[in-house]
């Protein structure tokens, strides 16, 4: 009886936090910081509907207005990287995958405002996007950990 009683006692013990020890600190400053964008995207929702002043802009794209085409895909970015840092924060199975197809979103993201957008606002100057300086290592540095990460046992 004893012996039952202390092994479920152990489970509470266990600290769970093997995963998160594989990402750099610059990730997992990310993971904080997107998680959080990702709860001000969703608050501006909210916000939006009782004020027009909101000013959204990521990986080159910007609007006003939260309730547009712009304003609803900027949001959706932003809760979809808060998604995959939540997944990455806490060690979700598939939360490889998830960052993976985030930094893959972002980099064609980056690219379509640094190639289509200049040419459909008729400004004419393409912009370097410095969020590429980042996304380009986190993809690689996610898939050099997939396999570790794939094949840790959660304690």
């Amino acid at each position: 009886m004893s012996e039952e009683l202390q092994s479920q006692f152990d489970e509470f013990e266990k600290t769970g936090i093997i995963r998160r020890k594989l990402l750099p600190w610059w990730i997992k400053t990310f993971c904080w910081i997107f998680m959080i964008l990702s709860v001000c995207g969703l608050g501006t929702l909210i916000g939006s509907a009782f004020s027009n002043n909101v000013h959204l802009s990521l990986y080159g794209f910007e609007t006003n207005t939260a309730y547009s085409g712009v304003g609803i895909f900027l949001i959706a970015v932003m809760t979809f990287k808060g998604y995959a840092a939540y997944l990455l924060w806490f060690e979700k199975a598939n939360a490889i995958s998830i960052a993976k197809i985030d930094a893959i979103i972002g980099v064609v993201i980056c690219i379509a405002s640094m190639f289509v957008l200049p040419f459909t606002t008729g400004d004419g100057h393409i912009p370097i996007r410095l969020e590429l300086l980042l996304l380009i290592p986190y993809f690689i540095k996610i898939n050099k950990i997939e396999y570790e990460w794939d094949n840790l046992e959660k304690i």
